[in-house]
C-alpha cells in the first residue's frame, strides 16, 4: 500500500496524535481499537478494494460538486469569509486570516488533536473497520461539562495545513475506514473544504460525517450543501436559560433547531448499505443529563414532530461530571445519569413515536 506524505500520527493515551515530522505511513495502533489493532487494520485494509466493488453505485456527495468546479469555489468562498469571520453563530467578525481569534480560538488553520480508526462510534459508522475520526481542537461552544477539556477548551493538538489535513484523510481511507468523521468541525469549515479539494484530487472517495455540537450557522451549512453525506449533530438543550448556563450560548436551542432542519433538508433520513453501514442522511444524538436539565422530552417530541418518526436517534447515557462541573459551581449536574433517568428518556422517545433508536440506546431498555 502506497504511503502518503504528510504528518506522522503517533500513538498516545488518547489515540493517535499529530507530530511535526515526516512519515512513511499511518501507524495502525490506537488505544481505542477493539482487539488486536494490527490484525484488525490488516483485514480492513486488505478488504477495502472489495468494499469499493460491492458499493460501486455509491458516490460521495462532494464528487459531483468537484466535477462542476463548485467545490473549489465553495472552499475559496469559505476561506475568504475568515477575514471577517461569520462562519458560526458567534459572528465574532475577527480576521482569522491574520491569525486573530474569537470565541472558538482558531485562526486560519485547523488544529488536529488526534486521528484514528474509531471503534467506539455508532455501529452504522464504525462497522468492521472503524470510522476514520479526526478530532479538531477548540470549539465554538463553551460547555462547562466538556469531557474533552484539553482539546476543546485548551486547544491541545497541532496546527495543520490543508495539504496535511488532506493527507490524514487519505491515510484513514488507506486503512480501510468506512468514512471520514469530522469531530467538532463547526469552527473549521473553511480549512476542511480546502483540504477536501486536495484529498479528492488524490483519490478520496469516502462519505463525510459532519459530527457537530449542533451550533452551526446556516451560512456554513450552505457551504456544505452537497458536500456532507452524513450529518451527526447533537441536540444538547431545549431551554435557552439552561443553554446559557451550561454552554454560554443562550441562542443554542433556536440555532440548533434551524441547523438540524437544514441538515435534514440536505440529506434526508439516514440510509444504510446492505452491510448496515451509513451512507447518507441525518443521525441525531442527544445526551441525557442529570435532573432533566437538557429538556430531553421536549427535544424528542420536536424531533418526531418536525423531522419525522423515522429520524435515526442515539439517546446517550455517557454523561459524567467533567470540566468545570467538578469545581462545585454546577453541583446540580455533578453526578452521573441514573438508570431511572435514562429509562425515562427512552420512554419519552417511545411516547414521541420515534421508531429508529440506535441499538445501543434500545439495548439498555
Amino acid at each position: 500500500m502506497r504511503s502518503l506524505p504528510g504528518t506522522q500520527l503517533n500513538r498516545s493515551a488518547g489515540g493517535l496524535s499529530l507530530d511535526a515530522v515526516p512519515f512513511d505511513g499511518l501507524l495502525a495502533e490506537s488505544s481505542r481499537c477493539q482487539g488486536d489493532a494490527r490484525s484488525v487494520l490488516k483485514v480492513c485494509g486488505d478488504a477495502f478494494r472489495y468494499r469499493i466493488a460491492a458499493t460501486v453505485s455509491f458516490q460521495p456527495a462532494y464528487l459531483e460538486l468537484y466535477q462542476t468546479g463548485e467545490l473549489k469555489r465553495r472552499a475559496e468562498r469559505a476561506m475568504a469569509m475568515l477575514s471577517d469571520c461569520t462562519l458560526c453563530p458567534r459572528v465574532c467578525n475577527v480576521n482569522r486570516a491574520e491569525e486573530r481569534t474569537g470565541t472558538c480560538g482558531s485562526g486560519r488553520y485547523a488544529i488536529v488533536s488526534s486521528a484514528f480508526a474509531h471503534f467506539g462510534e455508532e455501529g452504522c459508522l464504525r462497522g468492521r473497520c472503524g470510522s476514520g475520526t479526526i478530532f479538531f481542537a477548540w470549539c465554538n461552544l463553551r460547555c462547562a461539562f466538556c469531557q474533552n477539556w484539553e482539546t476543546s477548551w485548551e486547544g491541545e493538538g497541532r496546527e495543520v495545513t490543508a495539504e496535511e489535513l488532506a493527507s490524514v484523510m487519505l491515510q484513514l481511507q488507506a486503512q480501510g475506514c468506512h468514512n471520514i468523521n469530522l469531530v467538532s468541525p463547526s469552527h473549521v469549515v473553511a480549512p476542511i473544504l480546502a483540504a477536501l479539494v486536495i484529498a479528492l484530487e488524490q483519490g478520496l472517495r469516502l462519505p463525510l460525517v459532519y459530527n457537530s455540537g449542533g451550533y452551526d450557522s446556516l451560512a456554513a451549512l450552505a457551504l456544505l450543501d452537497g458536500v456532507v453525506d452524513i450529518y451527526m449533530p447533537d441536540f444538547k438543550f431545549w431551554d435557552s436559560a439552561q443553554a446559557e448556563r451550561y454552554c454560554a450560548a443562550a441562542d443554542y436551542p433556536e440555532v440548533a433547531r434551524q441547523a438540524i432542519r437544514e441538515m435534514q433538508r440536505q440529506v434526508g433520513p439516514l440510509t444504510l448499505d446492505d452491510s448496515g453501514i451509513a451512507q447518507r442522511g441525518l443521525l441525531l444524538r442527544h445526551l441525557v443529563m442529570p435532573g432533566g436539565v437538557a429538556g430531553t422530552e421536549a427535544i424528542l417530541e420536536w424531533v418526531a414532530r418536525e423531522l419525522g418518526r423515522d429520524t435515526y436517534v442515539n439517546v446517550m447515557m455517557q454523561y459524567r461530571p467533567a470540566g468545570r462541573v467538578r469545581g462545585g459551581e454546577f453541583s446540580e449536574i455533578d453526578s452521573p445519569v441514573s438508570e431511572g433517568e435514562f429509562r425515562r428518556a427512552l420512554e419519552a422517545a417511545r411516547k414521541a413515536g420515534l421508531i429508529r433508536l440506535d441499538r445501543h440506546s434500545a439495548a439498555r431498555d
